[in-house]
């Protein structure tokens, strides 16, 4: 069995959670802080995008964003010589892409379940805000935002549409474990195949008993059940 696709799959997923988890959790409490509804309710809707619209739509919007012949595109290539599409970091993008509205949606849910009251005290008191949010809501949402991140890094080890479009299925540098058994079976390499889906259960029953073992997520009208 090749092992490539693991390591960039593994890879991909390190990176890409390392940076969803924390800008999740920044635009969470951003737009948590957002006074005007109407403005949040749009913006809230703009970051969840993603995990409604079809992973091939997404792909296709990243691939029109940062392709060659594109503004965004032309300008990392001719000022940082750094062409996106179809590179190891496009896979990168698509996966945060991806994941990040389950990260953002979690730690969203995890702030607004807190008791306002720590926060109201914490203020009296003359905490700063940004002290209030690292001495008290964040650890109050810990559990939550814990829970987003290994959903997160999940969405992102599986993620296939939206790399293959702006990633493409380059052995050994972007194929990732699902366009891995995606390549076998049109080979008709069941064998090889059979054994990347085995691998994928077995990480996937990982992640479902470490998430079992946390407090169902607020964010997605659960409640933890009573001893």
């Amino acid at each position: 069995m090749n092992i490539s696709p693991i390591v960039v799959s593994l890879r991909t997923a390190a990176i890409s959670i390392f940076i969803t988890f924390f800008l999740g959790i920044f635009l969470a409490y951003l737009v948590m802080k957002i006074k005007k509804e109407k403005v949040r309710a749009v913006i809230d809707a703009l970051l969840t995008l993603p995990l409604v619209l079809p992973p091939t739509v997404v792909g296709f919007i990243l691939l029109y964003i940062f392709g060659t012949g594109r503004p965004i595109g032309a300008f990392f290539l001719e000022f940082f010589r750094v062409k996106i599409v179809f590179s190891w970091g496009a896979t990168v993008l698509a996966a945060v892409v991806m994941s990040f509205p389950l990260m953002y949606r979690s730690a969203r849910g995890a702030f607004q379940a807190i008791d306002e009251n720590l926060i109201y005290s914490a203020q009296t008191l003359g905490i700063s805000q940004s002290r209030i949010f690292w001495r008290v809501i964040l650890p109050s949402a810990r559990e939550g935002v814990i829970s987003g991140g290994v959903l997160a890094f999940a969405r992102a080890l599986g993620e296939f549409g939206a790399t293959a479009m702006i990633a493409g299925n380059i052995d050994g540098r972007t194929r990732t474990l699902p366009l891995a058994i995606y390549s076998a079976v049109m080979a008709g390499n069941m064998e090889e195949a059979s054994k990347y889906v085995i691998l994928i259960l077995l990480l996937s029953v990982v992640i479902i008993i470490y998430i079992n073992r946390l407090p169902y997520l607020e964010s997605f009208g659960l409640k933890r059940r009573k001893k």
